[in-house]
């Protein structure tokens, strides 16, 4: 395997372990990347560009990396709060007045970032044409009836996220999620990440794909079966499981250029590990003199909202406001680490105490939601060299 990029000395393990996905776990193209303490420490990249290609993976590949980008989105209410712009307690017709139908009226911008919020489904799923249009997304969770009480329990909001955290920064500030992210995070700290990828640079992006794990007995892996009730979830057209991931219907193309740009923040990020691991820097101290969130916003990101039986998940779930925190079934480096996973594969955290960031993207998506076995094994290397 060629593996291109550096690791410092005292983080071989890190590329020992980026090898042996590809050797064993299944890889087909990948990036990795840790900061510590601001400084990068480890960059590596191999494979082919794209799931299905030959073309070598570059230093500037990027990926979608699906749900992983809801830890970038939600850092924007939470800065838009650290400024005095969002109220974070205040309901979300405060800012949205439409969102108050059909017993909304009491959901907080909090139980939006805490998937508390009730909507994780529609009765009406979107074509991918509406989901993309920036109007129809609003509109529906706007119109949607919750499914339980307002900040009653917690469900992951798997696309809906898209609509309700795209809509609350446009009305408070005016411009999309992506336009944002892109004036007020990605260009000040030099990230290769969008929602919405721009024309310029549509070229890098790669192909993703599914791709089957290798049998357990190959890589000497225990592989856990699910349990009953989170198979018979995802199995179930009626259940919220299979509602919430349905929002849009059918499942878009995600190598699509149209796809690609629109601005969907739940599910469309695309990004470098680099990139990835460079904002998480940021949000728990300096790099390279920029630094995203004050020690008052670390601490909500971090701090428990909801934690428990997960209504769409169907599994015990913990998130902070806007990132999942660590867990039996969201593993991260510690109990302090905080971040987000994408279905598939993808990966970005932090993790204050050791002042660890962490950036994988992958092409090749594997079954699974929380714990993708390649980026378990990064982290528990990154861990081993602490």
């Amino acid at each position: 395997m060629d593996v291109r990029g550096t690791a410092a000395p005292g983080f071989e393990a890190v590329r020992d372990a980026f090898v042996r996905n590809f050797e064993q776990r299944g890889d087909r193209g990948a990036a990795v990347a840790v900061y510590r303490h601001g400084r990068k420490v480890v960059d590596l990249w191999a494979g082919t560009r794209d799931v299905d290609g030959t073309e070598p993976w570059a230093v500037d590949t990027v990926q979608v990396v699906r749900s992983a980008g809801k830890g970038i989105a939600a850092a924007v209410p939470l800065l838009l709060h650290q400024r005095g712009q969002i109220d974070l307690h205040a309901p979300v017709s405060t800012y949205w007045p439409e969102f108050k139908a059909n017993g909304k009226e009491r959901v907080l911008v909090r139980h939006l970032l805490a998937h508390r919020a009730g909507v994780p489904a529609l009765d009406r799923p979107l074509t991918p044409q509406e989901a993309a249009d920036g109007v129809s997304g609003a509109h529906a969770v706007a119109a949607q009836a919750p499914a339980w009480g307002p900040g009653e329990a917690h469900g992951y909001h798997a696309q809906t996220f898209s609509w309700l955290i795209g809509e609350l920064v446009r009305r408070v500030t005016g411009r999309t999620v992506g336009r944002w992210v892109a004036e007020e995070i990605a260009r000040p700290l030099g990230l290769d990440f969008w929602f919405g990828i721009p024309d310029d640079e549509a070229h890098r992006v790669g192909r993703i794909g599914p791709v089957e794990p290798p049998a357990a007995e190959n890589t000497g892996a225990l592989r856990m079966r699910p349990k009953r009730s989170v198979v018979d979830a995802y199995r179930d057209p009626e259940s919220l499981t299979r509602r919430a991931f349905g929002a849009i219907d059918p499942l878009p193309d995600e190598n699509d250029a149209a796809y690609r740009a629109a601005e969907l923040p739940a599910s469309n990020g695309t990004a470098t590990a680099r990139g990835l691991a460079r904002c998480y820097a940021a949000m728990i101290g300096p790099v390279d003199g920029q630094r995203l969130f004050a020690p008052a916003t670390l601490t909500l990101a971090r701090t428990e909202e909801s934690a428990g039986p997960d209504q769409v998940l169907v599994v015990n779930t913990r998130f902070g406001l806007g990132y999942m925190l660590h867990g039996p079934s969201s593993p991260l480096l510690a109990p302090g680490s905080f971040g987000h996973p994408g279905r598939g594969g993808s990966l970005g955290f932090a993790d204050p105490e050791s002042g660890i960031a962490f950036g994988y993207v992958t092409n090749g998506l594997q079954k699974g939601v929380t714990a993708d076995p390649r980026a378990q094994a990064l982290v528990r290397a990154v861990r081993s060299v602490l």
